[in-house]
């Protein structure tokens, strides 16, 4: 996986995180859900990019 890659989507699900908090904090219901979808859009594409590294990585060993 991309060092970018993964750093976006790290940075997805920390900035998630952060609209989770400050929508509990403000009682803001509409940032709380925004931000619980961030999450999860960062964990799902940071799972995808696992799967195609493991991918490349069985591939590989069928190739040697």
């Amino acid at each position: 996986m991309s060092m970018v890659n993964k750093l976006r989507n790290r940075l997805r699900m920390a900035k998630g995180r952060a609209n989770v908090t400050i929508g509990r904090a403000t009682g803001d219901r509409s940032r709380r859900v925004r931000g619980h979808g961030q999450r999860l859009g960062g964990a799902s594409r940071q799972a995808g990019e696992l799967m195609r590294d493991a991918g490349r990585d069985i591939r590989g060993a069928f190739r040697r």
